[in-house]
């Protein structure tokens, strides 16, 4: 069995799960058992609402994940976790062994194969800008500014750049892990807001999307979208110079000015080799 462990809860979001759930897509159509490992049940229930999640097991940590996958079963490991030396056993219990890796300078410890931006895979690693297949589909785009946070705002960030949301006529997707009650007050900052479940129609159909969220920045780029990356004070998931390699327009913060000079600026084309969509042949060879 290949379990795939995603690092996912109401103070990191579900960037993690929604990069695990398009490597198992493409793991699965070729006949291979997978199953996603996640840290928080709320994380599952809402991936199969949002994404028609079938299958998950919940864990408390990293440390976790041998209580559930088996001597002889491969694990793939998608976490900024501390694991407190647990990585040494996995590799010695497990017959394969990838985790995704922490920065650029990351390297493997004890012989698992890392996923890495810009990885050559000619050498033992994976790349690690993983994009589902269903956003590189053509959508018809609405002429709407999509603002998308994250999954989480457990510090009302929205709520504290009240003057930044206003300067804008923009609609608002909705986190998973957001306070409950917390929609009254968001109503008064955006023309609408769309429930958490409809995630995907939402990213493939918005003509601009605005988010502090590399992996949708990603897959609302790949789906035809303009894109704002709003860059905060927490490390993104991937780095800020790849997103703009991307086309993606990176802004400082809720910068006003900023925001407005990207929206003025034409729709910029990303490059077919920017984002490579992921090869499940590859990975499965190490199998």
């Amino acid at each position: 069995m290949l379990y795939y462990y995603a690092h996912t809860g109401h103070k990191v979001g579900l960037e993690r799960a929604r990069r695990a759930l398009a490597v198992m897509k493409k793991v699965e159509v070729q006949g291979v058992p997978m199953r996603l490992l996640v840290n928080d049940f709320r994380a599952g229930v809402a991936l199969k609402d949002e994404q028609g999640l079938a299958e998950y097991i919940t864990i408390e940590t990293v440390q976790d994940i041998d209580a559930v996958a088996q001597m002889g079963d491969s694990v793939i490991i998608d976490s900024d976790e501390d694991d407190h030396g647990r990585l040494v056993k996995y590799i010695a219990d497990f017959k394969q062994v990838w985790r995704f890796a922490h920065d650029s300078e990351d390297r493997s410890i004890h012989g698992e194969i890392l996923f890495k931006v810009g990885c050559n895979t000619a050498d033992m690693c994976e790349e690690a800008v993983i994009v589902d297949d269903r956003y590189y589909e053509s959508y018809e785009k609405e002429e709407k500014i999509l603002f998308f946070l994250r999954d989480y705002d457990h510090d009302k960030t929205v709520l504290s750049n009240e003057a930044f949301f206003k300067a804008f006529d923009m609609e608002l997707l909705l986190g998973h892990y957001f306070y409950v009650k917390y929609e009254d007050d968001l109503a008064k900052l955006f023309s609408s807001l769309h429930e958490p479940e409809t995630y995907t129609e939402q990213i493939t159909q918005s003509g601009t999307v605005v988010t502090a969220s590399a992996q949708t920045a990603l897959e609302a780029k790949v789906s035809g979208a303009k894109v704002i990356f709003i860059a905060l004070d927490e490390t993104p998931l991937y780095p800020l110079s790849l997103l703009e390699e991307c086309a993606i327009t990176v802004v400082e913060g809720f910068d006003i000015e900023a925001v407005k000079t990207a929206l003025s600026i034409p729709q910029r084309t990303i490059s077919p080799d920017c984002i490579k969509k992921f090869d499940a042949d590859h990975l499965l060879k190490r199998l």
